[in-house]
């Protein structure tokens, strides 16, 4: 995508988000578990046992050093300006589903049984957190069940990417998508079928307006893509527990928001509960959210919701070459939240997935991939 991610497909994994154009459309937790105070001894504390209870604790702790052993090397931090990650909301209070069995839950397991525990503690930053699911472009079935099925069990809400879009990502990192419209219509509606009456909130289509806008998809599609995302939102919001937002880029792509508001308007935003903004980007919480009240004002106040995961330093500094494709140094941003003090901010999510790759480019592998070591040093960078 012009901030390219990646979809995965039975057999392929696209870009889950790898997204941008040099120009900074880069495409996309800490959970610090929540812990409960001890509870307080009925009987007085001596201050023999006081010490006692600091001298076992410390041994435990130096108990617990590991030492990891040829830890393949993590993206280095840069010397930019040091991460603006907000203090973490205690986990209880984001009504997102974490996935338990998510690539970074996975490598935890893994790195704790290879005794990288200094490792694994690090990745539980992110796998502790929810991040959106983005279901696969030849049958999204199996992959909405799953999300869903999880959030309605824990009580929570799950974050669904639909990314299936004909003529997806102009043909670039995170090219495919549904061979035709007919073919769309049937993979939106499998897919908006089977949240049934689950809490969902869906970002449809990450880059699909932005494309419009900056003409990377071909003038002839213009009417057609247009059609196929007011015919999505009118689909899925037929479900009675589901929220929609049409994406609409990130502040360094679309500069201007005035150039998107006929463009969304003709997609259906007004009938969805608002757009989403940053998906698989890096630009900062202020600059975003700055963006989206300007936008806002032009679409009559639509809410909008902002791709958090990976922005806690801001974008690459310098040159904007390739400034999107797997960026150095870069951290964490503020965990996902519905608690963000802003009328129209409705959440902070992790849309694109921390530790996905954005494509071949600093040592990465294929868009999408899971990548452990780019994932770690985005844990690292977060502090």
């Amino acid at each position: 995508m012009s901030g390219r991610r990646i979809v995965r497909t039975r057999a392929l994994s696209f870009p889950h988000l790898s997204r941008a154009h040099f120009t900074s459309r880069a495409r996309l937790t800490r959970v610090s578990a929540t812990r409960t105070s001890a509870t307080r001894a009925s009987a007085p504390v001596t201050r023999t046992s006081l010490v006692l209870a600091v001298v076992v604790a410390l041994a435990g702790v130096a108990g617990c050093a590991s030492a990891d052993s040829a830890v393949p090397a993590a993206p280095a931090a840069s010397a930019d300006a040091p991460s603006t990650r907000a203090q973490e909301p205690p986990a209880d209070t984001s009504p997102f589903w974490v996935d338990p069995r998510s690539s970074a839950a996975r490598q935890v397991q893994e790195w704790t049984a290879q005794g990288r525990t200094e490792d694994a503690d690090q990745l539980k930053k992110i796998s502790e957190r929810p991040v959106a699911n983005w279901p696969a472009g030849d049958d999204p079935v199996p992959d909405v069940r799953r999300a869903t099925a999880g959030a309605s069990g824990a009580g929570r809400t799950a974050v669904l990417v639909a990314y299936n879009i004909p003529h997806r990502d102009c043909g670039q990192h995170s090219a495919g998508g549904a061979a035709d419209s007919d073919a769309y219509r049937n993979w939106l509606d499998s897919f908006a079928s089977t949240i049934g009456n689950a809490r969902t909130t869906v970002i449809l289509e990450p880059d699909a307006v932005p494309h419009i806008v900056d003409g990377c998809t071909p003038a002839e599609v213009h009417d057609e893509r247009s059609r196929l995302l007011s015919q999505s939102i009118d689909r899925l919001k037929q479900q009675p527990g589901t929220k929609v937002y049409l994406d609409a880029g990130n502040p360094a792509w679309i500069t201007d928001p005035g150039k998107l508001v006929d463009p969304l308007k003709r997609a259906g935003v007004e009938k969805a509960d608002g757009f989403s903004l940053n998906v698989s980007n890096f630009q900062r919480d202020e600059v975003v959210k700055s963006y989206g009240a300007q936008l806002s004002g032009l679409l009559g106040g639509a809410h909008f919701v902002v791709d958090s995961s990976r922005n806690g330093k801001g974008p690459l500094s310098g040159s904007r070459t390739d400034a999107w494709c797997n960026p150095t140094g870069r951290a964490l941003g503020k965990p996902p939240t519905d608690r963000t003090g802003n009328a129209l901010l409705d959440a902070y999510l992790w849309i694109k997935r921390p530790g996905d790759s954005d494509g071949q480019c600093r040592g990465g592998p294929a868009a999408g991939t899971w990548w452990p070591d780019y994932a770690l040093g985005l844990a690292r960078a977060s502090g």
